[in-house]
């Protein structure tokens, strides 16, 4: 018999943004639907990011922004995922993202861009649905 282990999941909050109940909501509710979730707190660089998505060996980094300075920061962070052979991670943002910007967020490796007010079954769904099977 083999086991599967839980989903890992890391929230993260990139950047000077300091308003956080968007991504404690979705922890708490990737959570309470069984996988284990990290969430990182206030104000991480990219390098802090990359770095703990990689010591966590997590299956799924969520980023959350409400900055407007999503474009410049996911492009770093893919960057370092990519340079530290994370591509296999699926990564997932929300907050205050103009829809114009989610198609070249999702040129540069974000799977999928959630606004305010999206049900977090939808995220569940959406992690359960993509995530790329570990043991």
């Amino acid at each position: 018999m083999t086991a599967t282990r839980k989903i890992r999941v890391l929230i993260a909050k990139p950047g000077l943004d300091s308003h956080d109940r968007g991504a404690k909501i979705v922890a708490r509710a990737l959570r309470d639907a069984g996988m284990e979730v990290i969430y990182t707190g206030l104000r991480q660089t990219p390098e802090q990011i990359a770095e703990t998505t990689l010591q966590e060996d997590v299956d799924v980094l969520g980023l959350s922004i409400l900055s407007g300075a999503h474009t410049t920061l996911f492009q770093k962070i893919m960057k370092l995922l990519r340079e530290k052979g994370m591509e296999d991670v699926l990564v997932f943002a929300g907050g205050i993202i103009p829809q114009e910007d989610v198609p070249a967020l999702k040129k540069i490796g974000i799977k999928e861009v959630f606004g305010p007010g999206t049900p977090t079954s939808v995220l569940i769904e959406f992690v359960q649905g993509n995530v790329k099977e570990r043991r």
